[in-house]
């Protein structure tokens, strides 16, 4: 039997589909074949991921709970017995879809085991039920080594063809130099405040880094760019919380390095290459160990703590954001 092989990944934030791309693409290297993909349509992977040469095609299914659990199952169902797979992986937990592989007949479900999932798998090794406390990315690594899945390298990676930013280019002509800010995060308290944006653009802006700074902002918290346009009384941010996220991407590549808040758009500027530093002040950094994300923190930082308040944000103040970037950059010409 001809392999064709199947990924499926549940969770619904970018910043973790991310994380993903290296154990993707060592399962594509394992068999010497493009994957499949099924994720949810909230990640956008069809847009970030479209030039990735080790995927052929992308699904988008929904993983959703009570009355629609079962409605999601045949849905998984019909598209793996449709796509023919000889293999499906399960880069996460949850039982649905080694429920749906197993009713569409698939002959190998290779996927973590934790918990009531392995009796749906056909893989004998599986990860401990303690090690749902690993993080996504340690609980893939372990996932392959089980399955003798080589690794060579733990960074995500997204490569973009230039035709496909040809859009941005078009709307978007703003000569000069320009850096990039994150502006939001899927989770409020992960949010740097506005004036402290504000007050780190003035200070790069009175040192002659940039002409321009695209604010990078999801479409259901546009209030955040507004304020900071508002507040600031500047021409220099360009609103970008309006584009689809192929330009958003274009907009970060075409920046010379992005801050941001602890959230998806800073995984993908990091994964783009692109020099990429980290808000931090109430989340984990050790977070970032397979991540070449840059991180900043406040003085006397502890990590290895969720602490949901925003007001710690303020505990990160923009002359600490400010001398921390310049000496890494001053570091690193």
């Amino acid at each position: 039997m001809i392999e064709k092989i199947c990924i499926i990944y549940s969770h619904h934030k970018l910043g973790d589909l991310i994380w993903q791309l290296p154990y993707i693409k060592a399962i594509s290297n394992h068999h010497n074949k493009q994957i499949d993909l099924i994720v949810r349509e909230k990640t956008q992977a069809k847009e970030i991921l479209k030039d990735l040469n080790y995927i052929n095609l992308i699904h988008y299914n929904n993983f959703r709970k009570k009355i629609f659990y079962w409605i999601d199952v045949f849905k998984l169902k019909k598209i793996l017995a449709n796509g023919d797979y000889s293999h499906v992986y399960i880069l996460d937990k949850i039982n649905k879809p080694a429920v749906a592989a197993k009713l569409a007949g698939i002959k190998n479900i290779i996927g973590p085991g934790i918990k009531r999932q392995k009796k749906w798998l056909t893989n004998k090794n599986f990860l401990e039920d303690e090690d749902w406390h690993l993080s996504y990315s340690e609980q893939s690594q372990k996932l392959l080594k089980l399955n003798n899945i080589a690794i060579k390298d733990v960074y995500p990676h997204i490569e973009v063809k230039p035709s496909s930013l040809d859009k941005l280019k078009k709307n978007f002509s703003y000569n000069g130099k320009k850096i990039a800010f994150g502006v939001d995060s899927f989770e409020d308290y992960k949010i740097w405040h506005e004036e402290n944006f504000i007050e780190l653009a003035n200070k790069f802006y009175n040192n002659k880094v940039f002409d321009y700074i695209y604010l990078v902002c999801g479409k259901d918290k546009q209030h955040i760019v507004k304020n900071i346009i508002a507040k600031s009384n500047k021409n220099y941010f360009i609103d970008c919380s309006d584009l689809k996220l192929i330009d958003i991407i274009g907009a970060i590549k075409d920046s010379d390095f992005f801050v941001g808040n602890n959230s998806g758009p800073l995984n993908l500027a990091a994964a783009l290459n692109v020099k990429s530093f980290g808000l931090f002040a109430n989340t984990p950094i050790s977070q970032l160990k397979f991540s070449k994300v840059i991180p900043l923190v406040p003085k006397n930082y502890i990590d290895n703590q969720f602490i949901k308040n925003r007001e710690e944000m303020k505990k990160l103040t923009p002359e600490k954001v400010f001398q921390d970037i310049t000496k890494h950059l001053n570091n690193h010409i």
